[in-house]
C-alpha cells in the first residue's frame, strides 16, 4: 500500500471513529434516563423485526459476544422491557421478545432522538444522506467480513 493510500485509510477511519463518538455522546444525552445505547439498539431491533429472536441471533446482529448480549438482556429483562422464555423446540436455548413496556421505552427513545437526527439530515441535505448510505453499508459489510 502506498503512503498516500495509508494516509487516506487512516483519515477515513479517523473520521468514522470521531463521528461514532460524537453520535454516541449526543444519543446518550437525549435517551430517556437510565437507557443506554445498547438497550435502545436491542429494543429497536426487536420492535423492528416484530418477533422473537434468540440471544445468539441478537449477539450476531450486533457483533458482540454472547456474554455481552446476555448482560444487556439481563438488564432489559430486569427493567421489564423484554420477555425471555425457553425455546419450545430446544429447551437449552431462549427466545427474547419486546414487552409492552419495552415498546413504550423504545418509542420514547425514538421520540427523544428523532429531533437530533432530523436536524443532522436537514443540515447535510437528504440527497447527501441518501448518497452516503450505500457507502456506509459497504464499509460495514467489509468490516463484517474481517471477523
Amino acid at each position: 500500500m502506498s503512503e498516500d493510500r495509508n494516509i487516506l485509510a487512516i483519515l477515513l477511519f479517523s473520521e468514522m471513529l470521531a463521528a461514532e463518538q460524537s453520535l454516541r455522546n449526543r444519543l446518550t444525552r437525549v435517551l430517556p434516563k437510565g437507557m443506554e445505547i445498547s438497550h435502545f439498539s436491542v429494543l429497536n431491533n426487536l420492535a423492528w423485526h416484530g418477533g422473537e429472536r434468540s440471544p445468539a441471533q441478537l449477539a450476531e446482529t450486533f457483533n458482540v459476544t454472547r456474554g455481552a448480549m446476555t448482560n444487556t438482556l439481563s438488564k432489559l429483562e430486569w427493567a421489564g422491557y423484554i420477555h425471555v422464555r425457553p425455546d419450545w423446540d430446544d429447551a437449552r436455548r431462549k427466545m427474547v421478545a419486546i414487552s409492552p413496556a419495552g415498546r413504550q421505552a423504545r418509542d420514547a427513545a425514538v421520540g427523544a432522538i428523532t429531533p437530533m437526527i432530523n436536524h443532522v439530515v436537514e443540515e447535510l441535505g437528504e440527497e447527501k444522506v441518501r448518497a452516503t448510505l450505500p457507502f456506509l453499508r459497504a464499509i460495514r459489510g467489509q468490516l463484517s467480513q474481517e471477523n
